[in-house]
Protein backbone atom coordinates (compact mmCIF):
# COMPACT_ATOMS: atom_id res chain seq x y z
CA UNK A 1 0.00 0.00 0.00
CA UNK A 2 1.57 3.18 -1.30
CA UNK A 3 -0.43 5.44 1.06
CA UNK A 4 -2.45 5.39 4.58
CA UNK A 5 -5.77 3.33 4.57
CA UNK A 6 -8.45 4.89 5.08
CA UNK A 7 -7.51 8.71 4.14
CA UNK A 8 -5.33 9.42 7.40
CA UNK A 9 -2.21 11.42 7.21
CA UNK A 10 1.34 10.37 6.78
CA UNK A 11 2.40 12.15 10.05
CA UNK A 12 0.41 11.33 12.93
CA UNK A 13 1.20 12.19 16.61
CA UNK A 14 -1.23 9.82 19.28
CA UNK A 15 -1.18 11.42 22.57
CA UNK A 16 -2.97 10.23 25.84
CA UNK A 17 -2.78 9.04 29.13
CA UNK A 18 -0.16 6.51 29.74
CA UNK A 19 -2.09 3.21 29.78
CA UNK A 20 -3.38 0.29 27.79
CA UNK A 21 -5.78 1.91 25.35
CA UNK A 22 -2.99 4.27 24.45
CA UNK A 23 -0.52 1.39 23.32
CA UNK A 24 -3.20 -0.63 22.13
CA UNK A 25 -3.40 2.72 19.88
CA UNK A 26 -0.16 2.89 19.39
CA UNK A 27 -0.08 -0.65 18.68
CA UNK A 28 -2.84 -0.77 15.96
CA UNK A 29 -1.04 2.22 13.87
CA UNK A 30 2.10 -0.20 13.41
CA UNK A 31 -0.17 -3.27 12.55
CA UNK A 32 -1.93 -0.64 9.91
CA UNK A 33 1.54 -0.26 8.68
CA UNK A 34 2.77 3.00 10.44
CA UNK A 35 6.37 3.38 12.15
CA UNK A 36 7.56 5.17 15.02
CA UNK A 37 9.49 8.06 14.59
CA UNK A 38 11.41 9.07 17.27
CA UNK A 39 11.13 8.29 21.00
CA UNK A 40 8.15 9.13 22.96
CA UNK A 41 7.39 12.05 24.80
CA UNK A 42 6.09 11.80 28.74
CA UNK A 43 4.53 14.40 30.68
CA UNK A 44 2.81 14.88 34.12
CA UNK A 45 -0.08 17.11 34.05
CA UNK A 46 -0.61 17.23 38.03
CA UNK A 47 -2.71 14.48 37.38
CA UNK A 48 -1.63 11.25 35.11
CA UNK A 49 1.48 10.65 32.75
CA UNK A 50 0.61 11.65 29.11
CA UNK A 51 2.14 10.08 26.40
CA UNK A 52 2.87 11.02 22.94
CA UNK A 53 4.38 9.24 20.07
CA UNK A 54 4.72 9.67 16.00
CA UNK A 55 4.32 7.42 13.55
CA UNK A 56 4.54 8.31 9.74
CA UNK A 57 3.72 6.68 6.49
CA UNK A 58 6.98 4.84 5.40
CA UNK A 59 7.63 6.25 1.99
CA UNK A 60 8.39 3.80 -1.02
CA UNK A 61 12.00 4.30 -2.27
CA UNK A 62 12.01 4.27 -6.15
CA UNK A 63 14.71 1.60 -7.18
CA UNK A 64 17.49 3.44 -9.67
CA UNK A 65 17.25 -0.55 -11.46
Amino acid sequence: MSSPPEGLPVYRVLTGPDDAAFCHRVSDALKMGYVLHGAPAVTFNGERVIVAQAVIWPAKVASSA
